[in-house]
């Protein structure tokens, strides 16, 4: 299986696990309350579905189904349903489905103007199963639920990730060698060595929260040379600066990365370093008398030495002493020298590990949970900004964040993010959203009167438009990205 099926089966299992929750929110608060729910589906389904089936009554797909009846499959000449089964049974009274069109989902709520647009219903006089019957309390806490759900959705997932791997990061005051910045990070003030030490009065300790913290800052607050503080303004684009960069052929480091000695962990036989009498174990220090005191740097020394000879000052330590040898060592065409090098900062650095049982995982799910939430909401004010809005991306701008191998923890990591970032979408009080009904309904439950269906149709179509010609522009945006 190639890289882009890899990416699109994990983007679409992601999806359709993150839909299933949402839309099984406002079915459970639904039917909790008595409402009559007429469709679950999976994806849309426009003219036709991939699978349909509806309990003790019909089974079928791509526009066609056969009903069930006394153990015995019939055509089925008509889809009319009970209404007194609305009241009996909690699950039966609803028609499952599959779509083909794997933008979303729905559930259609019966006696709710949603995107069914089911406008001949909502003519008729209001029955007790019905969506606009219930008080509007009940209402609000349907439309709540898909928002809801998501988001502890997120939370189950950090805290079964946190439980199941723990975390283990190397502290930033305990690499001693400090961080390597990227180009863009040198720009605005940051220097190779600099230990980050607060974002925007914060503490930062744990890598793995502390990056995107440093991004959204306002001043990121540094220890250089051991001994001097110092701050650095963060602009408003910084952000936009470091994808642009990552996206680059040339990037090698994304915002910041640990420095850490060059070590050599294993020797490839017949190769240049394996001739000259390099060995596992040995770190080097220099290139042709210049210093390399870090990977990074031993990196970026190392490129222009194609088919070239170049003395290597290498630290050997053994059980009885340590030597500082200089080593000629043939390079290949692509200055290789066959080995493979430490990449991990535990390897050279105090490294922390915390584990996690399952009670205390929870406060960590939700610690995680919420801070994504919050870090996403920050980041949206910059998506109203002119880079902002280049930087949109639609489906094949998420598909890329998944790895190229299937990896589960990190197919998670990203669909509770996703989770989130879906979550916070959804209460966006735009109609069509589920935040607009939202709206809506607190202002009914503030000033006690309704609006009208007519309005709440009317609401419903312009916020329609407005999602459509936005999924537009976003997929459009990936395509046009692709040419560049």
């Amino acid at each position: 299986m190639d890289t882009f099926l890899i990416k699109a089966t994990q983007l679409i299992l992601a999806f359709a696990i993150l839909v299933i929750i949402h839309e099984f929110g406002h079915f459970l608060f639904a039917r909790l309350f008595g409402v009559k729910v007429e469709k679950f589906y999976i994806f849309f389904n426009p003219w036709t579905e991939l699978f349909k089936w509806k309990p003790k009554k019909y089974i079928g797909g791509l526009g066609k189904s056969k009903s069930i009846e006394a153990g015995e499959i019939k055509e089925e000449s008509t889809r009319e349903q009970s209404e007194s089964s609305a009241k009996k049974s909690f699950w039966g009274d609803t028609e499952y489905g599959i779509g083909w069109l794997p933008l979303g989902g729905y559930c259609k709520i019966s006696g709710m103007i949603d995107e069914s647009m089911d406008t001949e219903q909502m003519k008729k006089p209001a029955q007790p199963w019905e969506f606009r019957s219930k008080p509007a309390w009940q209402r609000l806490l349907i439309m709540i639920a898909g928002v809801l759900f998501n988001f502890l959705l997120a939370i189950l997932i950090y805290a079964g990730i946190v439980y199941a791997t723990g975390e283990k990061y190397v502290p930033f005051q305990d690499a001693r060698l400090g961080m390597a910045y990227s180009g863009e990070a040198k720009k605005i003030g940051f220097q190779d060595g600099d230990i980050p030490l607060m974002a925007d009065g914060e503490p930062l300790d744990n890598p793995n929260d502390a990056r995107m913290k440093m991004v959204q800052a306002s001043t990121v607050t540094v220890l250089r040379h051991g001994k001097d503080t110092v701050d650095i303004k963060i602009p408003e684009n910084f952000i936009f600066a470091l994808d642009r960069e990552a996206k680059s052929d040339t990037a090698t480091i994304a915002f910041m990365t640990y420095r850490i000695p060059t070590r050599i962990t294993q020797v490839v036989k017949g190769e240049g370093a394996d001739k000259a009498g390099i060995k596992a174990g040995d770190e080097i220090l220099a290139i042709d008398s210049v210093s390399t005191p870090s990977l990074d740097k031993f990196m970026t020394e190392l490129m222009g030495h194609e088919n070239a000879t170049v003395n290597l000052k290498v630290l050997r330590v053994s059980k009885e002493a340590s030597d500082t040898l200089t080593i000629p060592v043939e390079l290949s065409a692509n200055s290789k020298m066959g080995v493979a090098l430490e990449i991990d900062p535990s390897a050279f650095y105090n490294s922390k590990e915390i584990k996690y049982s399952l009670l205390s995982s929870v406060p960590k799910g939700i610690s995680m949970g919420t801070e994504r939430l919050s870090s996403y909401a920050s980041s949206m004010k910059l998506v109203f900004t002119k880079e902002g809005a280049k930087s949109v991306g639609g489906f094949g701008s998420i598909g890329a964040i998944f790895p190229e191998k299937w990896d589960w923890i990190a197919f998670w990591n990203i669909a509770a993010f996703l989770s989130v970032a879906l979550a916070f979408m959804n209460i966006l009080p735009i109609p069509a959203l589920d935040g607009g009904h939202v709206l809506f309904l607190l202002y009914e439950v503030v000033t006690g009167r309704k609006p009208s269906d007519k309005f709440l149709e009317y609401a419903q179509m312009i916020g329609m438009s407005l999602l459509i010609i936005l999924l537009i522009y976003a997929n459009g945006m990936d395509i046009v990205r692709l040419f560049k």
